[in-house]
């Protein structure tokens, strides 16, 4: 129940599936925080998020099934709740009317950049920013959720590091013939922590194969929200991530990656690329000790090219966050 007690990721969206695996016949049972919760749509299309549990039984209403549209049916004993997650119905005692406490524990959902977000909480009116999601020169590919058995926090300060580039992902994201990183700018303000003019050399930033300096742009917009953009010559490439608490010690990682190039490349190509950059990243954070990521800057020896992660972890005291840190 620890993640329970973090009123910060309580109080904010989470991802659990993209709109597509949702429609008017289908019913989603997801975990978020600990907490099992059903996800289906009515007839209409709203999208609709309760605790997995009818109050009768205890039987998860993912089992059961959607009748004329707006109305979810557990499958042990028939009860029935509607839209606004009311029992309408007992079959067992058809004449009775259903108690006023026989309601189910509604969350907030909805859907934003083709995606399903749940919110256990009070959610924010607050959306990251995402330039490049509404250019239409940028092709969209949803990759992930990659399963990490770790706290969000460590892998979102993954995400921010280059300097693990040349070791972890050699002779793709770099080479350890050129590990260096230049001095950079970081900016903690009241949208979070930006780090820009992170420049790095990779063997092969563009497709063609010849090696150059390239320049990184990451942002955190929220605990467990990261974004960064890389610029290669003319071409511009973005990812957002989109890190899920699932249970104390697993987190679902979902990223939208945007380019405006290799139009030619099939989709699935690309998501290998970056299914194989996850792969590598996996074994190193579930491996990595503590497992919570420690906000206390002297527990840990830091260099000239930590400084994202040390303002990550400053910004994430300042917030009061609990989940998932020391």
């Amino acid at each position: 129940m620890a993640v329970l007690n973090d009123k910060i990721l309580v109080n904010d969206w989470h991802v659990v599936g993209h709109v597509s695996a949702l429609d008017a016949t289908e019913i989603m049972s997801v975990r978020v925080l600990g907490i099992d919760v059903v996800v289906w749509r009515t007839g209409d299309g709203c999208v609709l998020a309760w605790k997995d549990l009818c109050i009768h039984r205890g039987v998860r209403l993912s089992l059961g099934e959607i009748q004329n549209e707006n109305s979810l049916m557990c499958p042990y004993h028939g009860w029935t709740y509607n839209a606004e997650g009311r029992c309408i119905s007992i079959p067992a005692h058809p004449d009775q009317q259903p108690p006023e406490k026989a309601r189910v524990e509604a969350y907030h959902a909805k859907v934003e950049r083709d995606l399903i977000w749940v919110c256990l909480g009070t959610p924010p009116d607050y959306t990251a920013p995402f330039p490049e999601w509404d250019d239409q020169t940028y092709r969209r590919i949803l990759c992930g959720p990659y399963v990490f058995k770790a706290h969000g926090p460590r892998i979102v300060e993954n995400f921010l590091d280059v300097g693990h580039f040349p070791f972890v992902h050699e002779n793709t994201l770099g080479t350890r013939e050129r590990p260096e990183i230049a001095p950079y700018e970081v900016v903690t303000d009241a949208e979070g922590v930006t780090a820009s003019q992170i420049r790095i050399f990779q063997p092969n930033p563009d497709g063609t194969g010849i090696g150059k300096e390239v320049e990184y742009t990451y942002r955190v917009f929220r605990p467990l929200t990261a974004y960064f953009r890389k610029e290669a010559t003319t071409q511009g490439f973005a990812i957002m991530l989109m890190v899920t608490p699932v249970e104390e010690t697993i987190s679902h990682a979902w990223m939208w990656m945007l380019m405006n190039h290799s139009y030619d490349v099939p989709e699935q190509e690309l998501r290998a690329f970056q299914d194989h950059v996850a792969g590598e990243d996996i074994p190193i954070v579930e491996s990595q000790r503590p497992e919570l990521l420690p906000l206390d800057l002297q527990a840990e020896l830091h260099l000239r090219s930590d400084k994202t992660a040390i303002a990550y972890r400053k910004w994430l005291r300042e917030l009061g966050l609990t989940f998932g840190t020391a």
